[in-house]
């Protein structure tokens, strides 16, 4: 035997890989987004004006559902590739971005800080795109699988931007000068 493990064996490893990698990012991606977010029902949300490239709320839902599949089983992928080099720095670069990605939806609709929101989610550019090359050094196919994730984070970054830019007094990082007066 000249290889370390059969075309089965690999086989096999992805796919256990895939049954704890996949259902653990879906999960977590549905955790972050019911715990901080009942999206358009949010009432701070319902009162942002929204952008025209706001797209129907129900898209989001379809479309986290299935980047988290398609992340989750990237890094599969990349776990699977025991001995491959760079493999550990993969993993570990997948796991910062997918905090940042978990972080973001308290912080805009928990915290309702657009533009710290906005911050997070530049960094979240940053980290997808340092995993993206890590992941396409491991296993082509696993990068390639992030492409689409952040096609969508990019545009998830000019939305943010854009409710920002058409909602500044609804922003709690920047002080209102608004004075609420009650009488008893």
């Amino acid at each position: 035997m000249t290889g370390l493990a059969s075309r089965g064996q690999l086989r096999a490893s992805i796919i256990r890989w895939s049954l704890f990698t996949i259902p653990a990012c879906v999960l977590l991606g549905f955790v972050a987004g019911s715990l901080f977010s009942s999206g358009p029902d949010n009432p701070w949300f319902a009162m942002l004006e929204k952008p025209a490239i706001y797209p129907p709320p129900a898209l989001f839902g379809i479309v986290w559902t299935i980047l988290y599949i398609m992340m989750g089983f990237a890094l599969a992928l990349v776990c699977a590739a025991w001995g491959a080099r760079g493999r550990t720095l993969a993993i570990v670069l997948f796991a910062v971005q997918f905090v940042i990605n978990l972080a973001w939806t308290p912080t805009f609709f928990g915290a309702q800080e657009i533009t710290l929101a906005l911050v997070v989610i530049g960094a979240l550019n940053i980290a997808l795109l340092a995993t993206i090359v890590a992941f396409w050094r491991v296993r082509t196919l696993a990068g390639i699988l992030l492409l689409p994730y952040l096609a969508w984070v990019l545009f998830a970054t000019l939305l943010n931007y854009e409710f920002l830019a058409a909602n500044p007094n609804y922003d709690a990082a920047i002080p209102s000068s608004a004075v609420e007066r009650i009488e008893l």
